[in-house]
């Protein structure tokens, strides 16, 4: 799902670099308030995770790469706003020193995968989770979460690509779309599996909250 370079207009990525920054003024004004030197740790652990979990890409459709995202693992574990910092801390290391993802696209990249996805998995679990404690249906809601956040993304990709003239609606949504319902599929099992396991095993630090 990174967009490399030359594939949006400058009005498309300025636009969405705008979005981002706005977001990023945000997280670190919540994470001023509220972020405490005991959660760094966590927050380091998920971005270290989701780092290697991105790595693994393969070609989806107008030249943009599929991998799984990971943003509603720590939405769901970290919060939205903390884990659009480890989202972003992850896209910008991968672009600056892998070169994975464009510079100028950084900002959609940011958008699609820090800002849109780790929000629609937010809200898509605590909608679908309500505040029951039954943890089938907790686990079926972090999958439900983790499946929406990646076609959230992917049709943000989507249109970004398509506003940019880049690739034709006709040619992009259908192979962007069905390829991360498949990819979404996966996220939401490794997502489900990981968050189940994390809260059974992983003692976290005083202040550090799995987000129900």
């Amino acid at each position: 799902m990174h967009i490399p370079d030359g594939f949006l207009t400058p009005g498309v990525w300025a636009g969405a670099s705008v979005l981002s920054a706005g977001a990023l003024a945000g997280a670190a004004a919540k994470a001023k308030k509220t972020l405490q030197d005991r959660q760094v740790p966590a927050l380091g652990v998920a971005a270290a995770f989701i780092f290697a979990a991105q790595m693994v890409n393969f070609p989806v459709a107008g030249g943009t790469s599929g991998h799984l995202l990971g943003g509603a693992l720590a939405a769901v574990l970290l919060g939205p706003w903390n884990a659009f910092l480890v989202m972003a801390a992850v896209l910008v290391i991968q672009c600056l020193f892998f070169y994975d993802g464009g510079l100028t696209a950084l900002g959609a990249n940011v958008l699609n995968m820090a800002v849109i996805a780790p929000w629609v998995a937010y809200g898509a679990y605590k909608l679908f989770a309500g505040a029951g404690k039954n943890k089938s249906i907790r686990t079926a809601a972090v999958f439900a979460a983790a499946w929406l956040s990646v076609m959230a993304a992917a049709l943000a990709c989507t249109a970004e690509i398509v506003l940019s003239g880049s690739v034709p609606w006709s040619v992009a949504l259908p192979a962007m779309a069905g390829w991360h319902a498949l990819i979404g599929i996966g996220e939401g099992l490794i997502t489900a599996v990981v968050v189940a396991f994390v809260r059974q095993h992983w003692s976290l630090p005083q202040g550090v909250s799995l987000h129900e």
